[in-house]
């Protein structure tokens, strides 16, 4: 009997290094578009420490697929790790890389010392990893946002404003 290939691809994850930023910049552009520089997400990277030792980078062979950055921030009195962006390239998206991302940079975070994370999505997606609203809805963000958005793991109440 002949094995049949998998249509699944064999991915193998790594952290983010400085030679990965041109493609991982084109990932993202490719994803969000111009319109990323526009989101509140963008004003808290802008003021937080990049933490490519936590981001964590997709492959399908030598291609860039997918990533998940990862950035300290403090929230109030609390020092925290924001997540985010995360892209995903279309053709392997149905493959659940995005969750994988998210997975295994949680990992990392809670492996370093940081057991909170924040950020900016969508509930029936990254509650399934453990991020809710709830201990986020004293969060303040560096500009606008639907406050319903803002969601956190690891903690039972975060308050004040995202800072560096």
């Amino acid at each position: 009997m002949i094995a049949q290939p998998s249509a699944e691809p064999a991915l193998r994850f790594t952290f983010e290094q400085s030679q990965h930023a041109e493609a991982i910049e084109a990932l993202l552009d490719h994803a969000f578009g111009p319109g990323r520089f526009t989101k509140v997400s963008e004003r808290v990277r802008e003021i937080a420490e990049f933490r490519p030792d936590l981001s964590v980078c997709a492959w399908d062979g030598e291609r860039l697929v997918g990533s998940v950055r990862m950035w300290k921030v403090h929230v109030g009195a609390a020092t925290v790790l924001f997540l985010g962006p995360l892209a995903v390239e279309a053709d392997a998206r149905k493959h659940g890389t995005g969750g994988l991302l998210v997975q295994r940079a949680v990992q990392a975070a809670e492996a370093a010392g940081f057991p909170v994370v924040l950020l900016v999505g969508d509930e029936p997606y990254f509650g399934r990893f453990g991020f809710t609203a709830a201990p986020a809805r004293q969060v303040r963000m560096p500009g606008p946002v639907d406050q319903r958005r803002v969601l956190a793991r690891g903690a039972e109440l975060l308050a004040g404003p995202v800072t560096a």
